[in-house]
């Protein structure tokens, strides 16, 4: 099939609907509070210790803007959390195109948000990897699959959204949302864009990279083999 290609994007973007599911919680703090002051009608979609962490920082105030994942899906969190938002509600939501008619409309017909930006770091592979004892168990379990999808497909959209995925970017990302009345610039949501690309690169050859070097009797070695 071909690919229509996108011929007009929004220099500017006005951040209504998040969707924020982290490993690394660091830096909430600044990013929430942020985002509620400069985006006073914002929504935020959620996960697991994601959605708690953000709740316990909003207390009360939780009720007007946070929301569960599973709610706006309509299908629970898999067990252990393995499945939590590979969910075709999200990614209509993060794919689509602002000037498709085509993507409009499947949009209006399922009832589906715009995703403005996406707040994602990934389960932390490397660190668990380098830990004194560390499993192969331990490496395969932290190797994230819904994290990356998220990533990919938002920074693929930068046209119309914002993908942050280094707590160290939360206040820029605010400071700027201030400053412009909750909107973002195009040159913003790029360089978000360039910088996901590179850690979804960094992270799939750490994989790699262990998986390579992991010889297939030590791997065996940590089950029980039937």
């Amino acid at each position: 099939m071909a690919i229509k290609a996108v011929r007009t994007v929004d220099e500017r973007v006005r951040v209504r609907t998040v969707l924020a599911s982290v490993s690394d919680k660091s830096g909430l703090e600044i990013l929430v509070p942020g985002l509620i002051a400069a985006c006073p009608d914002i929504s935020i979609l959620s996960t697991g210790g994601t959605y708690d962490a953000i709740r316990a920082l909003l207390g009360a105030k939780s009720v007007d803007c946070l929301r569960q994942v599973s709610e706006y899906t309509g299908q629970p969190e898999m067990q252990g959390g393995l499945v939590k938002t590979l969910d075709w509600r999200i990614y209509l939501g993060l794919l689509s195109e602002t000037y498709n008619p085509a993507h409009r409309a499947d949009m209006a017909m399922h009832s589906a948000l715009d995703i403005d930006m996406v707040v994602v770091n990934l389960y932390p592979f490397q660190k668990t990897v380098a830990r004194p004892g560390a499993t192969s168990e331990d490496a395969r379990g932290n190797i994230d699959i819904g994290g990356p999808c998220m990533v990919r497909a938002a920074a693929k959209n930068f046209h119309r959204i914002a993908v942050v995925t280094d707590p160290a970017d939360y206040p820029g990302v605010v400071a700027e949302l201030a400053a412009g009345g909750g909107i973002l610039a195009l040159a913003t949501r790029f360089a978000l864009a360039q910088k996901a690309f590179r850690l979804t690169a960094q992270y799939d050859s750490a994989i790699a990279s262990y998986l390579a070097n992991l010889d297939a009797r030590a791997m065996a070695a940590v089950y029980e083999v039937r």
